[in-house]
């Protein structure tokens, strides 16, 4: 007889009501029956999301804020094209005590060169330029350098883009030369390099190298720099509140700079547009920037959805693929002090990282005289954070990095499931078979699998398996991991089996890998 739920809730308020050593006299068979109702009745956890991470996000970031005498930043989580998620925090100007909203325009500095980047791709994509022919094809003045050493060959365009022409680090000298006109870039070109390395030899971050290719833009498009990013770029993306000439922004619209020093803020004077706008002159809102991250994030995961932005989506997932080596980092400290190491690279104005704790990204800081900022972009995630802020090199990159983790730790930013195919569908019924039959020979296999584990043996391994483990519920879906391979784990009477089938590269489908073993714990 089978009790209902109403019934069964009866049931354990009576027991409720009961003395304890009458309590305490239940059947076994009765407490499992409390224990299943408990179960079923008990309201389901709600995964975690970025909204219901909201109120940790703005608890770090005004932490933030405080330690680093921030006088006013946005922060802004990106995520299915939408910005999900987006806080002002503090004031534009310490006059005014106007607060910061997502209109607020923030210089972003470096991370300007993620634009400067794309449209050298772009540019590319045309047929305009090559990447791999010297600069000097298309800055006639850089003809005349003196290299380092006999056998350096030529700077090229590639080379700028990684950071790995052999120019010096210039971040304390090159914010400053933001304001400088094309005739004194002339000038400063013609006047040669003094190479701190061989090109091609070792990566070194370089702002002059961002800025030749700002006259590269200009002299192959036929524009100016800015005009081509707006034109070709930010205008195509509807970014209407990113400029360049900060002096031109409306009355009141944007955030002034500070600096912190004698435990007071500083205004940091404004710099007018110039030709180093190409290596950190973009300013933008949190509103417009998110609508540039949500198109970077379009390129993920490759698809037949039409071309709808201003550059191909697989010339946008070619930039975390055309990375210079730039070795191992440190992740900013955990709660407790724990980093691990990851390795990155550099290409086309981000770093690219393969991540211990957040997984792969594209991420960049900017540090200006008056502002900071930092980016993460998580391609596999679908996801994307920023942070803008309005006091000098406070680029927030530690603490945007652990709002990062925590949402990963909460399960609030998953990878998105890797899309299979239906000969990948097709290989998974094979393999089932094969376990049915006992048999790896009863479905199409690729010469190589008798080759490395002759087919008796397999047979012998896969009824010895079977017969430690039962029998198998082969109902669980392929986990893919390309459209071509898959894991899998079966749920069986003593254990589970943990399985793999891999295609091979041939039009007929065949199975170049069919394996079965013994699942592990956590498997």
């Amino acid at each position: 007889m089978r009790m209902g739920l109403a019934g069964c809730a009866s049931a354990l308020a009576l027991i409720a009501g009961l003395p304890a050593h009458a309590q305490q006299a239940i059947s076994p068979a009765a407490e499992k029956v409390i224990a299943d109702v408990e179960a079923s009745t008990a309201p389901a956890a709600q995964p975690e999301t970025i909204a219901s991470q909201a109120a940790s996000l703005r608890e770090r970031f005004e932490a933030y804020m405080d330690d680093a005498h921030v006088p006013g930043m946005v922060y802004g989580v990106v995520q299915g094209g939408e910005l999900v998620l987006v806080r002002g925090l503090g004031v534009r100007d310490l006059e005014s005590r106007a607060p910061v909203d997502a209109d607020t325009r923030f210089r972003i500095a470096s991370m300007s060169k993620a634009f400067t980047g794309l449209a050298i791709l772009k540019l590319r994509d045309e047929g305009k330029l090559e990447l791999d022919v010297p600069a000097a094809t298309y800055v006639p003045q850089m003809a005349g350098w003196t290299l380092p050493t006999a056998d350096s060959p030529p700077v090229t365009v590639r080379d700028l883009l990684n950071h790995t022409a052999g120019f010096v680090e210039d971040n304390p000298w090159g914010d400053r030369q933001q304001v400088i006109t094309e005739d004194e870039f002339t000038a400063m070109i013609e006047g040669g390099m003094p190479f701190a390395s061989a090109p091609g030899t070792v990566p070194e971050y370089s702002n002059y190298g961002f800025a030749l290719l700002g006259r590269i833009i200009g002299n192959v498009s036929g524009r100016r720099y800015q005009d081509y990013i707006r034109e070709e770029i930010m205008a195509p993306l509807g970014m209407t509140s990113t400029t360049y000439d900060v002096l031109a922004d409306p009355p009141g619209s944007r955030a002034i700079g500070y600096r912190w020093q004698d435990e007071a803020w500083v205004r940091e004077p404004d710099m007018a547009d110039g030709v180093f706008g190409a290596m950190g002159g973009v300013e933008t809102t949190a509103n417009d920037y998110a609508k540039w991250l949500a198109f970077v994030l379009s390129a993920w995961p490759p698809s037949d959805a039409p071309e709808t932005g201003p550059v191909r989506r697989a010339t946008v997932r070619e930039v975390a693929m055309l990375v210079s080596p730039w070795g191992v980092t440190e992740t900013p400290p955990d709660a407790d002090g724990a980093t691990c190491r990851e390795s990155q690279g550099y290409s086309a104005g981000w770093f690219v990282q393969q991540g211990c704790e957040i997984g792969r990204s594209l991420r960049h800081t900017g540090g200006y005289p008056g502002y900071g900022s930092t980016v993460y972009v998580l391609p596999d995630a679908g996801v994307a954070l920023f942070a803008f802020s309005a006091r000098t090199y406070s680029s927030g990159r530690n603490v945007a990095y652990g709002a990062l983790r925590d949402l990963r730790q909460a399960g609030a930013i998953p990878d998105r499931p890797r899309s299979g195919s239906p000969r990948l569908a097709k290989a998974y019924e094979y393999a089932k078979w094969a376990w049915t039959k006992v048999d790896p020979a009863a479905v199409p296999l690729a010469n190589n699998v008798a080759m490395d584990l002759d087919l008796d043996r397999r047979r012998q391994a896969m009824t010895a398996l079977r017969d430690e483990v039962g029998a198998c519920d082969t109902g669980a879906p392929i986990e893919p991991v390309s459209a071509l391979e898959g894991r899998f784990t079966w749920t069986c009477a003593q254990g589970a089996v943990a399985g793999r089938v891999q295609l091979a590269p041939t039009a007929a489908l065949q199975l170049q890998r069919i394996d079965f073993k013994k699942a592990e714990a956590g498997e």
